[in-house]
Parts: structure tokens; C-alpha cells; sequence
């Protein structure tokens, strides 16, 4: 029978909870890893590893539309986007099988399910649908003497933009696209936002991004808003500062969104 007693049982696999793990197994405690779903969380496996793949692919078919500039040629120059994004999930698949040779070198315990914790130094697993990983423990009860929840961070959907999956994205569809839409609205320009209208637009869509502050970028400093919002433009990406969606008509195979910019 497995043994469910832990010092230390970590909530969550991405960067925060798998280094953490990892040293804590370095400095002697018995430790387990909970994961419900994908062993290095969203980064690896749903932000930052594969939006870059993705723009990689993205900068090497501009740099092909745009060989003469290099002195080389480059003739009927396209992209197949089931293959770009088949490329960006293996990279992510490589990321995320290194996470668990991690945790087997440093002899961290992965559970395998969604954890409740049920009193101080007590949860319970229970399973979800993801395929567990080899040798991973199951669904149960443990116990350890610290508890450190790592479960990090899910889309944000807003009222009257609910996700369909088919018309309206979370960054979840956005990845896995199985086309290139003719047009896009981008609502919020952060990281994840700029990232997707730079991707897209450079395929050829028509990108819109709606940002409700005074300038894209917001944690940045304002000269890097004032470079990016210019290189961005020159790529074609339409933005509306101050503004945001005020409604959504969902069509059959369409949306139409007003954007209220505040001066009518």
C-alpha cells in the first residue's frame, strides 16, 4: 500500500510548486507533488512555453515574407496551421515530460488528482479526467505536516464575454486554433493579449485589441507602452485605449462587439 503520510505536500506543478518540491526534497523532507491535470502547470504547457513556439513560428514566416531584405529568395511562402500548431504542443510536451524525470530524480511523489484540504495537515485527492503519469499515486486521503498551495492561475471570464469555445476564446482555445481567423478582437492587452495579436496578425488576421487603461502593456514603463504600441500599429494591429466591450452579439458563425470608448 502507498504511503500517504508527507512532510511536505505541494498543491500544484507549475514553476512555483515543482522548483519548490524539488528543493524541498533536496533539503531532506519527504515530499509530494499534487497535480490535476499538467505536470509544469500553465507556463509550460499553456502560456508562456508554447505562446512563444508559436511566435517563433510567427517571426521565421515574417522573416520569409520578407527575405529580399536579406538579399535571399523565398517564392510562394505560406504556413500550414495545424502544423505550427502541432510544433508548439510538442515543445510543450518535452517541457512537461523533463518535470517528471525531475521529480522521479529527486524522488518527489506526484499525486495524481484535484486536492481539498480538509483540515490543517489533511486532504483528500479526488481524480480528474487527465491521464496520470507513470507511477503516479491515485485519489485518497494524506496527510503532512505543511501544505503549500501552488495552484496558480486560470482565465478571468468577464460578464457578457463568456467563452463558447468556437467564437469567443480563453487563451486555452487561442492556442490549439484549427484555423487563422479573417479577424480578431483581442480584449486586454497584458502579456497573454499582445502575445496572441502579434501571432495572429502576422498570419493575417485582422487583430483589435481593446485595452480599458490609457495604454497598452500596463505593468510595463512608459516608454517601452509608447515602442510597443508603435511597433504594433506598424504591423497593422489596430488599438483602442481607454475603451471597453460593452456587447457581444453572438452570431451563427460571427460576433459583433460595440466598444464604448468612453467619448460616445
Amino acid at each position: 500500500m502507498a504511503d500517504t503520510n508527507f512532510d511536505i505536500v505541494i498543491i500544484g506543478s507549475g514553476p512555483g510548486g515543482y522548483v519548490t518540491a524539488i528543493r524541498a526534497a533536496q533539503l531532506g523532507f519527504k515530499t509530494a507533488i499534487v497535480e490535476k491535470a499538467y505536470l509544469g502547470g500553465i507556463c509550460l504547457n499553456w502560456g508562456c512555453i508554447p505562446t512563444k513556439a508559436l511566435l517563433r513560428s510567427a517571426e521565421i514566416f515574417h522573416y520569409m515574407q520578407h527575405a529580399k531584405d536579406y538579399g535571399l529568395k523565398a517564392d510562394n511562402v505560406g504556413y500550414d496551421a495545424a502544423a505550427v500548431v502541432k510544433r508548439s504542443r510538442a515543445v510543450s510536451k518535452r517541457l512537461n515530460d523533463g518535470v517528471g524525470f525531475l521529480m522521479r530524480k529527486n524522488k518527489v511523489a506526484v499525486i495524481w488528482g484535484e486536492a481539498t484540504i480538509d483540515a490543517p495537515g489533511k486532504l483528500t485527492v479526488k481524480a480528474t479526467p487527465a491521464e496520470a503519469p507513470k507511477g503516479a499515486l491515485g485519489p485518497g486521503s494524506y496527510q503532512a505536516k505543511h501544505i503549500i498551495v501552488a495552484t496558480g492561475a486560470r482565465p478571468r471570464v468577464l460578464p457578457g464575454l463568456e467563452t463558447d469555445k468556437k467564437l469567443v476564446w480563453t487563451y486555452f482555445e487561442a492556442m490549439v486554433p484549427d484555423r487563422v481567423p479573417k479577424s480578431l478582437l483581442v480584449v486586454g492587452s497584458g502579456a497573454i493579449g499582445i502575445e496572441f495579436a502579434s501571432f495572429f496578425r502576422t498570419l493575417g488576421a485582422d487583430v483589435t485589441v481593446v485595452e480599458v487603461l490609457p495604454q497598452i502593456l500596463p505593468v510595463e514603463d512608459a516608454e517601452i507602452q509608447t515602442f510597443a504600441r508603435k511597433s504594433y500599429e506598424k504591423q497593422g494591429i489596430k488599438i483602442l485605449t481607454g475603451a471597453k466591450v460593452a456587447k457581444l452579439d453572438r452570431k451563427s458563425d460571427s460576433v459583433v462587439a460595440t466598444i464604448d470608448d468612453g467619448k460616445g
